[in-house]
């Protein structure tokens, strides 16, 4: 189980980590198209100007906090809203990636059940 947490944890780290870096860098091809209602979305998104790099921040700091050990608990909640939200954005608007997206959600979901022991202090009185 260690070593399945520290692979999945890595992983995740690694996704994230290269999604930020190159969006901060501008490292990414061009998307490519986008369908009517993508493009809607990505409108909004773009037109609220802060909402894409505080999701890009959110996953940078996510991925190292990931690669940190002690800080992987703490990680994968910060982490989890950005990656639902990007599972449901492919699940309802791109279903083309939502394989990929889809194994990233189970990776968070595995992280919180490996750390489940750190959150019960969390939820008991």
């Amino acid at each position: 189980m260690k070593i399945a947490v520290i692979i999945v944890r890595v992983l995740l780290a690694a996704m994230y980590l290269f999604a930020s870096v190159s969006y901060f860098l501008n490292l990414m091809p061009k998307a490519p198209e986008m369908t009517a209602t993508q493009t809607s979305f990505m409108t909004g998104v773009m037109a609220s100007v802060y909402l894409f790099p505080l999701i890009k921040i959110t996953e940078l700091i996510g991925g190292v906090l990931l690669l940190i050990n002690r800080t992987a608990p703490l990680a994968a909640i910060i982490i989890f809203p950005v990656t639902l939200n990007v599972f449901l954005y492919h699940a309802f608007l791109g279903p083309k990636e939502l394989p990929m997206v889809a194994v990233m959600l189970l990776f968070n979901l595995f992280l919180f059940y490996a750390y489940r022991a750190k959150y019960l202090p969390i939820v008991s009185k």
